[in-house]
């Protein structure tokens, strides 16, 4: 396949409307940062840095789709299923969890399709004196897109007597979301990956819906599969601290396209019987044992807006002062919610298992630090 990329108005690249890259079938690009490198001379920028997203580009659903890719040639040792026939109608579908077993390695890599490749997720030891038992650790440098246009669960896919939490860049092929009108980030692509927490896996009349509000055929679309009661899904929740930390700045009306880097870490708990338990046990996780770094710099609209230097420096671009982060940063732990401290299964039933009636401010780590780039000051909250 071959992807085609318009370079800005006034390029010295006019005599070429377009830079050509070429792809594999289901998306395969060349190394990132060759892109960049390569289209930035030719006055594209893809980079992304905070605030910066090339509209309409592919950058999230190709570097998904090659994760997807690795998985499928790995689907024996990953513990999961790959389905592509007409119960499917043509779609590539992967079950990590519903009615394979799944593991481990199947949800570090169902949390990182999830943030299309900009964040690493490991398996670690847990906090000295929170949890003794194992723990997920995530860093992400593209926070922005990573998290928000990719990770976070914002699509609820609700069609006759099927539901799922759906994430993934396939968000950003929709747009759908309030998000993306606020964040001005969507992406066209030939090809999309989704993320579905569910407890079945899709039919096909379900599968041909996201095609449609995608705007793809149906075998131009991954899914991948697993409900929270599983290893996979499980962990694939679990490493959404920093997601939590970023939507939470952002239901605050904070510019995110300020926060350039995020590491958290979060308990793993017992993967439960059933979903409801598994839903309270990994969003305890996160809103009572969840710690977050983000790294902060300002200027981010200018970032988003203005051609980087060819050094790579930030240019002269405003900076966020230390009274801004003072003033926004007690707002973003957990307990800055009103139904913080009950249990979140106990929540999730007061709202009748309507993840998108609860209170959006209660999603957000126990403790976060903000690191500002522009002072060298760090600013901690929560407990």
């Amino acid at each position: 396949m071959v992807t085609r990329i318009r370079p800005s108005p006034g390029s010295h690249s006019a005599r070429s409307p377009y830079v050509f890259v070429r792809t594999s079938r289901f998306c395969s690009p060349p190394p990132y940062c060759v892109i960049a490198t390569a289209t930035r001379r030719l006055g594209v920028d893809l980079s992304l840095r905070p605030g910066a997203f090339l509209k309409p580009c592919s950058v999230l659903n190709d570097r998904a789709a090659e994760l997807v890719d690795a998985m499928t040639a790995r689907a024996g040792m990953l513990g999961v299923a790959v389905t592509r026939d007409a119960s499917t109608a043509g779609a590539t579908l992967v079950d990590c969890g519903v009615r394979s077993l799944g593991g481990l390695e199947a949800g570090v890599r169902l949390a990182e399709v999830c943030m299309a490749g900009l964040g690493r997720v490991d398996v670690c030891h847990g906090v000295a004196g929170l949890w003794d038992g194992p723990a997920l650790s995530v860093r992400v440098d593209a926070p922005l897109a990573g998290c928000l246009a990719s990770q976070y669960a914002g699509w609820q896919v609700a069609r006759d007597d099927y539901f799922a939490m759906g994430s993934g860049p396939m968000r950003a092929m929709a747009g759908k979301e309030d998000l993306f009108a606020r964040i001005g980030q969507t992406e066209n692509a030939a090809q999309a990956v989704g993320v579905l927490e569910a407890a079945k896996l899709p039919p096909a009349e379900t599968i041909l819906y996201l095609a449609d509000a995608i705007g793809l055929p149906p075998d131009r679309l991954a899914l991948l599969v697993a409900p929270t009661a599983s290893i996979a899904g499980t962990v694939q929740v679990v490493a959404r601290s920093v997601e939590t930390a970023m939507h939470k700045l952002f239901e605050l009306g904070f510019d995110v396209s300020q926060v350039v880097s995020g590491f958290g870490i979060a308990p793993l708990p017992p993967v439960a019987a059933d979903d409801l338990v598994g839903i309270g046990r990994t969003n305890d996780a996160i809103l009572y044992g969840g710690k977050v770094t983000l790294w902060l710099a300002g200027g981010g609209k200018a970032l988003a807006t203005e051609p980087s230097p060819e050094d790579g420096s930030r240019g002269a671009v405003a900076k966020l002062s230390d009274e801004e982060i003072a003033a926004i940063g007690p707002q973003v732990p957990s307990s800055a919610s009103s139904d913080h401290g009950q249990p979140f299964a106990e929540i999730f039933r007061r709202y009748n298992g309507d993840f998108y009636k609860i209170d959006p401010h209660l999603f957000s780590p126990a403790e976060i630090t903000l690191v500002s780039l522009d002072t060298g000051r760090a600013f901690h909250y929560g407990s």
